[in-house]
């Protein structure tokens, strides 16, 4: 522990036909995995300029070497059924270890920026949660001041309701909350135009 932020990284372990299946059905596994191995260079390099501890939390198992390892962040596995309850135990444990910030994000959005991360590390010095709405699908970013379990119950994962959701339960525990910009995830066939917007 070096700082008294963490960023979590929740990615999916980059496989064929385990990835970016949406876009996989229109333009086939591999260029979805190809894709999907962009976004997570891509991912990992912004997270690399944040000043916080970050840490890698991988869907189905934790290698010894893979593609990411230059980065050289700590990895794990994430727990539980469902998402929200393996973002849950991952905020958890993060908090057990006594960091006053906490922030996780996914591996879907080429629009985050390192700035748009700090802003929401330093969002968390006024308010208890800060949340980044994505365009399609719920959120790409959570950040809490504390364990706030709640927030990961009785949600629909990947769906548009997610955000709203969400906000709901944070305002129905009285929580104070900062909302970042919304940007967009990469999910269908129709999301590559932004992506070629910023790979070029």
């Amino acid at each position: 522990m070096n700082h008294d932020s963490l960023l979590m990284i929740f990615a999916k372990n980059p496989e064929l036909g385990k990835v970016k299946t949406r876009l996989a059905k229109t333009i086939g596994e591999e260029q979805a995995l190809m894709i999907y191995v962009k976004l997570l260079e891509h991912t990992h390099a912004v997270a690399d300029k944040v000043f916080a501890d970050k840490a890698v939390f991988y869907s189905n198992k934790v290698q010894d070497f893979d593609i990411l390892d230059y980065y050289k962040f700590p990895k794990f596995l994430q727990k539980g059924k469902d998402l929200g309850e393996r973002m849950e135990r991952a905020f958890g444990q993060a908090f057990t270890q006594d960091y006053d910030k906490v922030v996780v994000i996914g591996s879907d959005c080429i629009e985050i920026t390192p700035e748009i991360i700090e802003d929401a590390l330093t969002a968390l010095d006024d308010y208890n949660v800060v949340v980044g709405p994505a365009h399609d699908v719920g959120y790409y970013l959570l950040g809490m001041d504390r364990h706030y379990p709640h927030l990961f119950k009785g949600k629909t994962w990947s769906s548009p309701d997610v955000f709203l959701d969400t906000l709901l339960d944070i305002q129905k525990l009285k929580l104070s909350y900062s909302i970042l910009p919304t940007l967009n995830d990469v999910d269908e066939e129709k999301d590559l135009g932004v992506l070629r917007k910023h790979l070029t």
